[in-house]
């Protein structure tokens, strides 16, 4: 059976995450369908990254077998035809080797964190970012997640419901730059923790804070030496978490 790549963008906000869930909508569970819809088979359709409830995607990658070839902007069309109204869109449909597994193969996956540094509510952005109304310093931050790179064990930014087998984990990129009234976080790693990228943005955001309650860098590395989830700052919320890519 031939086997496909599909590269997908999503909005996060309506879903109950990505993976399947009886009574649930999933993002894996309105695609499935649609391979269904497109092939009349019922095929499995495995994602690169379990992206949580709210998070959302610019880059996800999924790989599925289907019954018979079909040329690739044809599978990318009429997989977006039986997706609609959802709001996710294949972008991209590719030809993949017959070992080709979105999750398996990944070699770099690419999260985005979006923070929104205001004292206003947000409007149009509400469930596309987080807005922390006390006044960060992004160099602090940028400072203090250096200390995180490399191999550790990240228990403390792990969550308790974490299946993985795993708390070692190596992290290639955790940048933070200030853009006018809006804090990025840049994170890469071969594969992360349940709730890793969130745990760690949550705490660097401690280590940014201007007055009282500030973290230094050295106590965000005092927390991950702790090996405990107890140490962890707040956990940001998964509005402004987005998947961006996936390298094989």
């Amino acid at each position: 059976m031939p086997r496909y790549k599909l590269t997908i963008e999503y909005d996060g906000a309506p879903f109950c995450g990505w993976q399947s869930q009886a009574d649930q909508i999933t993002v894996q569970g309105v695609l499935t369908k649609a391979v269904t819809a497109l092939t009349g088979e019922s095929v499995p359709v495995q994602g690169a990254g379990r992206t949580d409830a709210g998070v959302h995607a610019r880059g996800q990658v999924a790989s599925v077998e289907l019954a018979r070839e079909w040329e690739t902007d044809t599978v990318r069309d009429a997989l977006n035809a039986h997706l609609r109204p959802h709001p996710v869109a294949v972008l991209k449909a590719e030809r993949a080797a017959d070992d080709f597994d979105a999750r398996h193969s990944a070699m770099k996956r690419h999260y985005f964190y979006r923070i929104i540094n205001r004292r206003p509510d947000l409007t149009v952005e509400r469930k596309y970012a987080w807005r922390v109304v006390r006044s960060l310093d992004a160099e602090a931050m940028h400072a203090a997640a250096q200390r995180l790179l490399g191999k550790h064990d990240f228990t403390t930014f792990r969550s308790t419901e974490c299946q993985a087998q795993s708390p070692n984990k190596t992290l290639d990129r955790l940048d933070v730059a200030r853009v006018g009234e809006e804090v990025h976080v840049f994170s890469s790693a071969r594969s992360f923790l349940h709730n890793q990228v969130r745990s760690m943005v949550g705490s660097l955001v401690n280590t940014g804070l201007i007055g009282p309650g500030a973290w230094s860098a050295d106590d965000l590395w005092n927390a991950l030496q702790a090996r405990d989830r107890a140490a962890c700052g707040t956990v940001a919320p998964p509005d402004g978490l987005y998947l961006m890519k996936v390298d094989y």
